[in-house]
């Protein structure tokens, strides 16, 4: 109830992405995110409350946590009360039962005459009955047991329910989640650097072709993974189609415009040569920004599409800091560059050659070592359900007297139509007797 609680909370309100945690950069500016969309409706102290309530990491809470386990503990401490019970329904067999038991009067009771004890035992092995015998003062008791362990396998779906919860904390713990942005030809790290066996991608190209109508139609990635150096694997992934090596799985996430800039000092030395993803929006443009190599300057990109395709470059430069804390920043003349052409400040002492605009793609780099766990969940989950729901158990009692008079008694789960079984079963024993010469069964 209390984990049902909290999910609810969390798909209710904006959660923090898993990219806010990989540095406090990037944490800073999700929350401002946050702030954005809740600081009007709620105020900024409370936002700041429900931060520290950690309300918007709820599935990485201690709270979260907390109810996983709690939920966890009472799942296992009810499969370990009910399995004494269970084992007693299934080894605890009463052959013998007391004349009441089978009074024809009663519901799935039957009587006849003119078969025999062996009649009966193999018209229960025929319907797929174990058969067990007993006799008790000349009377033959013989039992039929069908699917007996079914009941057992409740404890398959108790197991799959218990692994499930730990294949949860066992991502949310252990597994990683990052995003990562690759421009055409560009190679970027999977992992810190300095991480023994390092994964490294390179992005060979992206395509995002277009339909008649001006839709895409696929984005794709032509990715190869590499461990220090070494070739792992090379693949051209799609949206549903991702790359798995090495314990990562990287999925093709989307794309972003990256102009390719050459930037050039006044000597016309290369400061910077290579595409620039766009990440932001700024008035609906592609927008973000960028510091100027062996200079003290920024510059903000905004790509632009009227009256033509280019860049818009305004460069900053950092010169302090103000008295709230944040930056104090000189803007320099801006400029725009089309396609192919080149441009300057008059106040910048560089000049920008922009040669195109490139697609940048958007991957997400996933490790989930309780990936596994829940294949195991899913497949325990399933037999457990499978088993219940389709091999049901039946039993049968019958109570053979000295006179010839057979009784019997029948009984079975839930799910199963027992009145036409029990009816073909009856059919059965009617059919041996009249192989006998007998007439028809009381």
């Amino acid at each position: 109830m209390i984990a049902g609680s909290l999910a609810a909370v969390g798909m209710v309100v904006r959660q923090l992405p898993s990219s806010a945690f990989q540095s406090v950069s990037d944490y800073t500016d999700q929350m401002s995110v946050i702030h954005d969309r809740y600081d009007a409706a709620l105020g900024s102290a409370v936002v700041d409350l429900l931060e520290r309530l950690q309300v918007f990491q709820i599935f990485r809470s201690t709270w979260f946590s907390a109810s996983l386990i709690l939920l966890l503990v009472s799942i296992v401490v009810c499969t370990l009360d009910r399995t004494p019970r269970l084992w007693r329904q299934t080894s605890e067999i009463r052959v013998v039962q007391p004349d009441a038991f089978f009074d024809p009067r009663l519901p799935d009771r039957a009587a006849m005459t003119g078969v025999s004890v062996e009649d009966v035992s193999s018209v229960l092995r025929r319907n797929r009955f174990s058969v067990r015998r007993a006799e008790v003062d000349g009377i033959a008791y013989l039992y039929g047991d069908r699917n007996r362990f079914t009941k057992m396998a409740t404890l398959f779906t108790h197991l799959g329910l218990i692994l499930f919860l730990v294949a949860a904390g066992v991502t949310s713990r252990l597994g990683t989640e990052a995003g990562l942005v690759l421009g055409p030809g560009e190679t970027a790290p999977v992992q810190s650097i300095g991480t023994q066996g390092l994964l490294s991608l390179k992005s060979f190209g992206f395509q995002a072709p277009r339909n008649a109508d001006g839709s895409f139609a696929d984005f794709t990635t032509d990715l190869a993974v590499y461990r220090e150096g070494q070739l792992l694997a090379r693949k051209v992934i799609r949206v549903n189609d991702p790359l798995s090596v090495a314990g990562f799985t990287f999925h093709q996430n989307g794309f972003r415009p990256a102009p390719d800039l050459v930037i050039r000092d006044v000597t016309g030395a290369v400061l910077w040569s290579g595409p620039v993803p766009l990440l932001r929006q700024a008035a609906g443009k592609p927008y973000d920004e960028m510091s100027v190599p062996g200079t003290d300057l920024g510059l903000d990109l905004l790509l632009t599409d009227t009256p033509d395709q280019g860049v818009l470059f305004v460069p900053y430069r950092a010169t302090g800091q103000n008295a709230d804390g944040s930056p104090a920043v000189q803007t320099l003349n801006p400029f725009f560059v089309g396609i192919g052409r080149t441009g300057r400040s008059s106040d910048a002492g560089f000049s920008v050659q922009l040669t195109g605009v490139e697609g940048a793609t958007i991957l997400i780099a996933k490790q989930d070592p309780g990936q596994g766990i829940v294949w195991l969940a899913f497949l325990s989950l399933l037999s457990g359900l499978l088993i219940t729901f389709y091999l049901p158990r039946r039993r049968v009692w019958t109570r053979l007297s000295p006179d010839g008079e057979l009784r019997i008694c029948g009984r079975a789960d839930r799910y199963v139509d027992f009145e036409r079984e029990f009816g073909r079963l009856l059919g059965d024993l009617v059919a041996v007797r009249k192989g006998h010469g007998e007439s028809p069964a009381v």
